[in-house]
């Protein structure tokens, strides 16, 4: 990415990531982490419904389709939500670490306007880690993984502990989420995002 800010640059002594050995194999989807979340949740009617696969090393790819309730100007897609899709994959990424980390940073490029019913493939991996810190970088494509980049993006993620969400999250939601009886989706619905 050009301009990439200071603050998305790995310091000289971060880490090679290393894919946990429990996490789901390459070509294997991953599934939504929450049902309601607006990435990837199946329970959000107007969601992208990001469907993201493990891919080798800490990387995934993952596709959407850019629905009419994406817009932001006439025939094309808000650029909040192609950001919000980057954001997406890059939080998907933190499985394959199997680490609860949230978005501390994300710096997105829009190269060219993306229509209503276009699929965007999206590639992303992570690039370091540092103590806490994850970088990250995607690109979202038209037309194929090999088309032309329509989006791209750096982003930190910051390693938290699960209270973080128990601590800002509504009760009702968190206490629905940790006496789910299914024990990954348990855990992951904690796994991405502020």
């Amino acid at each position: 990415m050009s301009g990439t800010s200071a603050a998305l640059q790995p310091p000289a002594d971060a880490a090679k990531p290393v894919r946990h050995p429990d996490a789901p194999a390459p070509g294997e989807l991953l599934g939504a982490h929450y049902g309601q979340c607006f990435g990837c949740g199946e329970e959000q009617a107007h969601g992208l419904h990001l469907q993201a696969r493990a891919g080798q090393g800490v990387s995934i790819t993952a596709e959407f389709t850019v629905q009419a309730a994406h817009q932001g100007a006439p025939g094309l897609a808000h650029g909040g939500v192609l950001a919000t899709a980057l954001d997406e994959a890059l939080g998907s990424l933190n499985w394959l670490l199997r680490v609860i980390a949230v978005t501390g940073r994300l710096e997105t490029d829009f190269v060219r306007p993306v229509p209503v019913g276009t699929t965007l493939h999206l590639e992303a991996e992570v690039t370091a880690v540092a103590g806490r810190k994850i970088y990250s970088s995607a690109t979202g494509c038209i037309g194929g993984p090999d088309g032309p980049v329509a989006v791209r993006a750096d982003a930190l993620f910051v390693e938290v502990k699960v209270d973080h969400f128990v601590d800002h999250g509504r009760e009702e939601e968190i206490r629905a989420a940790m006496n789910d009886p299914d024990q990954v989706r348990r855990v992951r619905a904690f796994e991405v995002n502020p």
